[in-house]
């Protein structure tokens, strides 16, 4: 018979329901079976694992990163915009090829800070043989590019066997493709990618949307620095003409949107484009602490919220981030909406995260049914907002897996 185990703290916060004081949870077989409260201290059970002063939630989805470039962390510097980044990317990129021994230890800074689930970018897929090592559930994306791109059936086939090679047994580690942004993606590529959707051969989908200012001149008027930049790399599509489309409506003429799309960015999304989003349930996923860094700019948070647009949170890659610690993510959030309750800032780490990636049935809560696989935060004083005190800066140090057999294999 499986052992089941019941681990006891100060605060449990479910995410589907309010937070629990002296709250407990029954682990089964890697599995949450029940929750509840302890009334008073001596109800207390003599066989509970005791958590102390400690915060039980479940573990954290990091919706949006990039493993593959970990072996540039503060590499690429703090940029005025974000054709200046990329081109700074791309010339440390040329010379550093993605080692596993670095997303290997980015893996483990994953999970040090309380990270269960991710969705990954990949050009190389690099990452996934160290995440099926780690046991880190997710999905991997491999990203296609090409303005250029014409034969785009045959590179979308040609992606698909390759994932299916290394797709192997087992759901934890699933599979799927991404289009990098709509200045880097042909509209073939576009539509190629839209057509696998429909019969089936895709998970979520994934793309970088309204990122920079400059992506929003490049879709209106066909110029600016994507635009040089295409032409510098021989990428140039001469078919190709600007629109007056939003950069949400262009990708809705591809039949991109739905309730399987992540939306990465937005710092530029008007009104329009999140009512848009919101009406075809797809999911944005903001990473404001890299909007800084690569010169996007700090993205509109509290808009985001207020439009009823699902949310995530994603770290993007350590070449545009300190860490990897999503809870620095949340405290950025926090930071630049004040306004917006902590209660919708954390279901965006965790619930509504593990719903874009297609695993909301498993990760994201603590309810009967869902993983085991929990972290607990510690903290040293009196805590009257649980929830606000997880919004605003939690440390690795401060976080820890609960029980062994409660972590799902991670």
């Amino acid at each position: 018979m499986a052992k089941k185990t019941r681990y006891r703290a100060a605060w449990l916060v479910p995410i589907v329901t309010s937070p629990i004081k002296n709250g407990w949870v029954d682990i089964e077989d890697g599995i949450v079976a029940s929750i509840g409260n302890y009334e008073k201290s001596s109800e207390c059970r003599s066989s509970d694992v005791d958590l102390g002063n400690s915060i039980v939630l479940p573990g954290l989805v990091n919706a949006h990163t990039h493993l593959e470039l970990s072996d540039l962390r503060a590499r690429v510097p703090i940029s005025k915009s974000m054709p200046q980044w990329a081109r700074h990317l791309m010339r440390k990129i040329g010379k550093n090829s993605p080692t596993e021994n670095m997303i290997r230890l980015a893996v483990c800074e994953l999970l040090d800070s309380g990270t269960v689930l991710v969705g990954d970018i990949s050009n190389t897929l690099a990452s996934v043989g160290v995440l099926k090592e780690a046991g880190l559930a997710g999905v991997v994306f491999k990203e296609l590019l090409g303005f250029d791109v014409t034969s785009a059936q045959t590179l979308v086939s040609e992606s698909l066997d390759q994932l299916q090679r290394l797709a192997g047994s087992g759901q934890k580690l699933r599979m799927s493709l991404a289009a990098h942004a709509p200045y880097s993606v042909s509209p073939d590529l576009f539509f190629a990618l839209s057509e696998a959707r429909a019969e089936n051969k895709l998970g979520p989908i994934s793309v970088h949307i309204a990122e920079s200012s400059e992506e929003l001149e490049f879709l209106a008027t066909g110029q600016g620095p994507w635009r040089d930049m295409l032409e510098e790399l021989g990428k140039w599509n001469t078919e190709w003409s600007p629109s007056s489309m939003s950069p949400v409506s262009y990708l809705q003429q591809f039949g991109w949107l739905g309730p399987d799309t992540l939306m990465v960015h937005g710092v530029q999304l008007t009104e329009s484009d999140l009512s848009l989003m919101t009406n075809f349930g797809a999911t944005l996923v903001t990473c404001p602490r890299s909007n800084n860094w690569t010169g996007a700019g700090s993205p509109p948070i509290t808009d985001f919220y207020r439009s009823g647009v699902r949310i995530a949170v994603g770290t993007d890659s350590l070449a545009s981030v300190d860490d990897l610690n999503l809870f620095s993510e949340l405290r950025e959030i926090r930071k630049l909406a004040p306004e917006i309750p902590a209660a919708d800032i954390l279901r965006s780490a965790t619930k509504s995260g593990a719903d874009a990636l297609g695993f909301g049935n498993e990760f994201g809560a603590i309810a009967p049914g869902f993983s085991g696989s929990l972290i607990s935060v510690s903290f040293n004083s009196n805590i009257n907002d649980v929830e606000e005190f997880l919004v605003s800066g939690v440390c690795s140090e401060q976080v820890a897996w609960v029980g062994e057999e409660a972590r799902g294999g991670i």
